[in-house]
């Protein structure tokens, strides 16, 4: 009885331990097989037909393509496909100078060629920082770090819309892409207050779109504009007179639309508190001159340099928080106040458009914002009232190539339909 009941358990032991390394092996398959893709499995998102890409052949290699999740490293990619720390150490190495590999950001697309045998080993790895660009790092024996692009069609298209609320949103609502935004407000920065754009205010624009693969994937420089603005209408048209030079942006006349000064110190925000003689101060409770142009915007955005100018004073005080200060000439001083951070140093020499400093409530104030102060011959006078040079017009000897590019744009806006009432389109 004792010898059968001993004989029992030893069965019931053996069967329990065969059953964990069941269980054990069948977890470490698993394991396995969600680390490396499967011989039987066509990869993720692998092109149907064998071809090129990244310049390199789809046909002899086993391709995966994925995105970096948040928290993820180079790595923890390659360490799934048999690449060490200490190769992915050099690989950095050799990479410094090309495209970091610290540079790689969450939720941009990368994709791994790996070796058809049952290793599965990386021999590429190509990172696409954005649409057109990519950066190959070479995980073969010699290692290698190199860019390239994508081959990009481009074809020039019109857009145009009426402003009902905000210019993001109206290219939004046309389908289009929302960074032409930025350069709208880049082109016209010298001209339009884009911090009161109003409701009815529209615009039409000729530009160039991108395309990879019959696909668009972002829009490129704008040829030539049209915006309206609180009932006036401003016109743009990219002329560059020949290789030798940089091209930019004329009015009809041929005059450039830089100026000294940029409208204001944001790119995109509101005017919360304009330049006034008599204001109600809302920390101090009482009435007392505002001499700046405060513009709100959220905490840490960027303030820029409204002119060329060298870094006179950057410090904090107890009223004007962390500021900066800019003489540009014998004429012109600016000043930038309540930020959270300062970007610049007294002494340092500053373009216009570069990013001082960012925005804060530091100091006396009620809310993020930048309270813009502007100084002409040592008085203090509101910007937005100055009337400001534009810069070298188009020469003479060029006036006729320069009055074809407008003849020939005007043609195309002319013919773009937009949904305007007679007072907007005077």
């Amino acid at each position: 009885m004792n010898l059968k009941a001993s004989t029992s358990r030893r069965n019931i032991i053996l069967i329990s331990l065969f059953g964990f390394l069941i269980l054990f092996f069948t977890a470490r398959a698993f394991m396995a097989a969600k680390k490396k893709p499967a011989e039987t499995t066509e990869p993720k998102d692998m092109p149907v037909s064998a071809g090129m890409k990244f310049g390199l052949p789809l046909d002899s290699f086993e391709v995966v393509e994925e995105t970096i999740e948040r928290n993820e490293f180079l790595s923890d990619i390659l360490s799934a496909y048999n690449i060490d720390n200490a190769t992915v150490l050099r690989l950095a190495e050799k990479a410094k100078d090309v495209f970091s590999v610290r540079n790689l950001a969450a939720g941009n697309p990368y994709t791994v060629f790996c070796s058809k045998d049952s290793s599965h080993t990386a021999r590429y790895f190509i990172y696409q920082p954005n649409p057109v660009d990519y950066v190959v790092y070479d995980l073969r024996d010699t290692l290698n770090v190199y860019k390239g692009k994508r081959k990009v069609t481009v074809k020039t298209q019109t857009l145009s819309g009426v402003i009902n609320s905000s210019l993001y949103e109206t290219l939004e609502k046309e389908g289009a892409d929302a960074a032409l935004a930025v350069k709208l407000a880049h082109i016209f920065a010298w001209t339009i207050d884009f911090y009161g754009i109003q409701k009815g205010d529209w615009f039409k624009i000729l530009y160039e779109q991108r395309y990879i693969k019959g696909e668009p994937v972002e829009a490129g420089s704008i040829q030539s504009a049209v915006f309206s603005h609180k009932g006036e209408q401003y016109t743009a048209y990219y002329f560059q007179p020949d290789s030798t030079r940089e091209g930019e942006y004329f009015n009809e006349e041929g005059k450039s639309l830089r100026k000294a000064f940029l409208k204001a110190p944001l790119k995109f925000s509101r005017i919360s508190s304009r330049f006034t003689l008599k204001r109600f101060h809302p920390v101090q409770k009482r009435w007392k001159a505002h001499l700046g142009t405060d513009y709100a915007a959220p905490t840490g955005t960027p303030i820029i340099a409204t002119a060329n100018g060298t870094v006179i004073e950057s410090r904090y005080t107890r009223f004007n928080g962390n500021y900066v200060k800019l003489k540009h000439n014998g004429t012109y001083t600016t000043q930038y106040l309540h930020m959270s951070k300062r970007a610049v140093k007294v002494g340092q020499h500053i373009s216009q458009g570069q990013v001082i400093g960012y925005v804060g409530s530091t100091g006396l104030a009620t809310g993020p914002h930048v309270c813009y102060r502007f100084w002409k011959n040592g008085r203090q006078v509101d910007p937005l009232r100055e009337k400001f040079p534009s810069a070298i017009p188009v020469s003479g000897e060029n006036l006729a190539a320069f009055n074809q590019v407008v003849d020939s744009a005007n043609k195309v806006l002319k013919g773009i339909n937009i949904q305007i009432s007679e007072n907007q389109a005077k």
